[in-house]
């Protein structure tokens, strides 16, 4: 079993990573107490909060994933691979291989999700604003993990 001090660090992005999976958090932990405050004291809520929530814990999630899989600190069944030495290597690659074909589809659907947002001009249910600006993050984010995701293969899954 490995500790933490041979984990890699996730090199000078996950800096940023870190940062905007703070900011979300705490936007997301803001925006609720808000939201629980005004509807305790007045009987209403904020619809608006739910699909700004969202947005918040989809960002969340993908920074947190490609942090993840930069640092090592992703879900990995591990049994073969630590049984089976002559596997590791392989079971590395093979399970990185198809992380990376399902962000890349992901990036790909999403992106296509997005721009029929854009092009068909759907509007948010509660704010009525464009609701690319939310499905956009979904494309870009997943395309940050694909390029996380090749980095660690020219790495040689180090």
């Amino acid at each position: 079993m490995s500790s933490n001090n041979d984990k890699p660090d996730g090199g000078k992005l996950a800096f940023f990573e870190r940062a905007l999976m703070a900011v979300s958090m705490g936007a997301l932990c803001l925006l609720t107490m808000a939201n629980v405050l005004v509807r305790y004291f007045t009987d209403i809520s904020f619809a608006f909060t739910e699909e700004i929530s969202i947005v918040l814990m989809v960002i969340m999630t993908l920074v947190g994933a490609s942090h993840a899989f930069t640092t090592r600190h992703h879900i990995a069944i591990l049994y073969f691979a630590e049984h089976i030495p002559a596997l590791r290597r392989f079971a590395a690659r093979f399970a990185t291989l198809c992380s990376l074909l399902m962000f890349g589809l992901l990036t790909f659907y999403s992106a296509r999700m997005a721009w029929d947002d854009y092009d068909f001009e759907v509007t948010s249910p509660s704010l009525g604003v464009p609701q690319w600006w939310y499905t956009i993050c979904l494309p870009i984010l997943s395309a940050l993990i694909v390029v996380r995701l090749i980095g660690l293969l020219r790495r040689g899954g180090r």
